[in-house]
């Protein structure tokens, strides 16, 4: 392992190992007093070293095996001269856990143990119990130890990560919500410069052009002021509709609402396989229903791939004298509306549907039932030539509120 890369905890660790080493490798050295056993501990000193300052051994697994096996074989030499090498086995079976893997650590230690006690039995010292049960109780120790420790990390790196993917997916959502406010200002101003500013605009054109009208003749005067507030009324009025398409959605700036519709389906996702078509004669639509319409397809469309489990849905765009339709349908597995309520953390879905078509003086229904499919409806009429005054006059569009038929999954 990378020494920078190591915790301050596990660094003194290391140093602690290192010292432990040390210490024993003298006492061994000191305690036989023998040149063949100074020399064994000098060596498997040299070895244990050069482990522990190499890269290679610290950053690949099979290089720190064959330094494990070199020290271990240096071990076990200094085992067979000196009787107080055996105390070596405890720093050893830490290194077998931590360098091997578990289905080979384990075995490595046993063997370690066992070699520890045929070392005492070798050299003649009296047999008792302590001298079978310290080796394998230390081996159980370092065991205990280190797959605890194993255990308490891979939990540690399990919360962080969760931790990670917490922080990820709350700066995502506020990004999303940063962009979906920013895409509801952008259209309740086009509205409300379509609805309020252009309308009055218009207005003043239709009465300049009738005061014109009604002007005697030998006004000329009266008539140049009138043609110049007509026509800078009709330049403000132009400039108020570049505003409202310089706030349209960028779905809407590409084509029109059938085109942005066709793109809709194609990128629905995984999930249903999602046809579109148009029926009629298109009409052009007031910028506030093209929006309507299209955000309240994302969001049927959407709910259906999340929510319905459907294997087919289709979006038709139906342009009639009086009204035009938008149905999504889907063949997923519905829902009881009358007992439908929103979700905590979610299903706002419906809700705001129901008032993005109120907002445009339209009607939202909703049809469903377990097992058969689901079918939203909003329905915004156009108006006539033979409809009289327009009910829909605070639209500055000329054209006053649409059918729309959604067929889509219960609202996220």
């Amino acid at each position: 392992m990378d020494p920078r890369s190591l915790t301050p905890v596990l660094r003194v660790l290391r140093v602690c190992l290192h010292l432990l080493v040390a210490g024993l490798l003298a006492l061994a050295a000191l305690r036989a007093a023998t040149p063949a056993a100074v020399t064994a501990a000098v060596c498997t000193g040299a070895v244990y070293a050069a482990g522990s300052s190499l890269r290679p051994v610290r950053e690949s697994r099979p290089a720190a095996a064959v330094w494990l096996g070199a020290l271990t074989a240096a071990w076990l030499v200094l085992l067979a001269v000196a009787p107080d090498g055996l105390w070596l086995a405890f720093p050893l079976y830490f290194l077998h856990l931590h360098l091997l893997p578990v289905r080979w650590s384990l075995p490595a230690v046993a063997a370690t143990a066992g070699a520890a006690i045929m070392s005492y039995v070798r050299h003649g010292a009296p047999l008792s119990p302590g001298a079978f049960i310290g080796p394998l109780l230390g081996a159980a120790v370092a065991v205990a130890t280190v797959l605890g420790y194993q255990a308490l990390y891979r939990e540690s790196e399990r919360h962080r990560r969760l931790v990670e993917e917490l922080t990820s997916t709350r700066a995502e959502l506020a990004a999303a919500e940063r962009h979906a406010g920013t895409l509801a200002e952008r259209e309740r101003l086009a509205r409300e410069i379509h609805d309020t500013l252009a309308q009055g605009l218009s207005s003043i054109q239709l009465l300049l052009r009738a005061a014109e009208r009604a002007l005697p003749d030998g006004s000329p005067v009266a008539a140049g002021h009138i043609e110049r507030a007509r026509r800078t009324a009709q330049d403000n009025l132009a400039e108020a509709r570049r505003f409202v398409r310089a706030l349209t959605p960028a779905d809407l700036e590409r084509g029109s609402l059938a085109a942005a519709l066709e793109r809709l389906c194609g990128t629905a996702g995984p999930g249903p396989r999602v046809r579109f078509s148009v029926s009629g004669t298109p009409v052009p639509l007031p910028t506030p229903y093209e929006v309507a319409l299209l955000r309240i397809a994302q969001s049927a469309l959407a709910n259906t791939v999340r929510h319905a489990g459907a294997g087919r849905a289709g979006i038709t765009l139906t342009f009639m004298d009086a009204s035009v339709t938008l149905d999504v349908v889907d063949d997923g597995t519905g829902f009881d509306p009358r007992s439908w309520t929103p979700s905590p953390g979610g299903g706002f879905g419906l809700p705001a549907m129901r008032a993005r078509a109120e907002s445009l003086g339209g009607t939202f229904t909703v049809e469903s039932a377990p097992g058969q499919g689901t079918a939203v409806a909003v329905t915004l009429p156009l108006r006539t030539p033979a409809s009289g005054p327009d009910p829909g006059a605070s639209h500055p569009s000329g054209t006053a509120p649409v059918t729309t038929t959604v067929r889509t999954e219960e609202a996220a």
